[in-house]
């Protein structure tokens, strides 16, 4: 049964404003800012976008977004991770040090296409969310798939096991909304755990999933 469903994606930087204004570009969705960080909003909710102050990047995102485009001229003049024809993606690094990559052409609009999340294990981590999220679980043995996320703007979320361990708070994550009678205590009983329940100002819980990812939770 599923738990929860997709709510919005939220990135850390350390300039909301430039980074709004640039993943804005990029994602092609509208920005707002405030005195504290910014927002980025197009025509469904699961399209938004939170963007929170943070201090300096030090190490790889363990979780980064693909990014559909026609070409790649709004990315000139980023530091590119890849070469040409190595993939059949573009890497780059935004003025921050942020990966993404970026797929050209094809039938999908340009924008948001995946959110990819490295791990330990890919087949297990991407069961998990397969089943909170009552989605279609998919693999080829190299990575994990999880297509038909309900309330999600992408294609699907990717899980790949890369060698090296998860050491600081993920940079990107995503909150989702608990759908139906589910509570947070379901999701404890799946293997997620609280790393702060809601408080003060704020009415959603902070989990983590089973290798660690961050995630927030609302109520229905």
């Amino acid at each position: 049964m599923a738990l929860v469903e997709f709510k919005d994606l939220v990135i850390d930087v350390e300039d909301p404003a430039a980074a709004a204004e640039r993943w804005g570009r990029w994602l092609h969705l509208d920005g707002e800012t405030d005195e504290v960080g910014a927002v980025l909003r197009g025509q469904h909710p699961g399209q938004t976008v939170w963007i929170n102050p943070a201090s300096p990047k030090t190490v790889k995102n363990r979780v980064h977004l693909d990014l559909v485009a026609r070409d790649l001229t709004p990315f000139e003049g980023l530091e590119r991770v890849t070469e040409p024809g190595e993939f059949s993606w573009t890497t780059f690094r935004d003025t921050e040090g942020h990966e993404f990559c970026v797929f050209e052409g094809g039938e999908r609009p340009d924008g948001l296409k995946d959110v990819v999340v490295d791990a330990i294990d890919h087949a297990a981590i991407g069961a998990w969310w397969a089943d909170v999220f009552g989605a279609t679980l998919d693999s080829d043995g190299d990575y994990t798939w999880v297509d038909d996320i309900p309330g999600a703007p992408t294609e699907s979320f990717d899980f790949v096991t890369v060698p090296e361990p998860k050491t600081v708070k993920n940079r990107i994550h995503w909150d989702v909304t608990l759908v139906g009678d589910a509570t947070v205590d379901d999701l404890v009983t799946r293997g997620a755990t609280v790393l702060l329940p809601p408080g003060d100002d704020r009415g959603w819980t902070v989990m983590a999933d089973p290798e660690g990812n961050e995630f927030c939770v609302f109520e229905a």
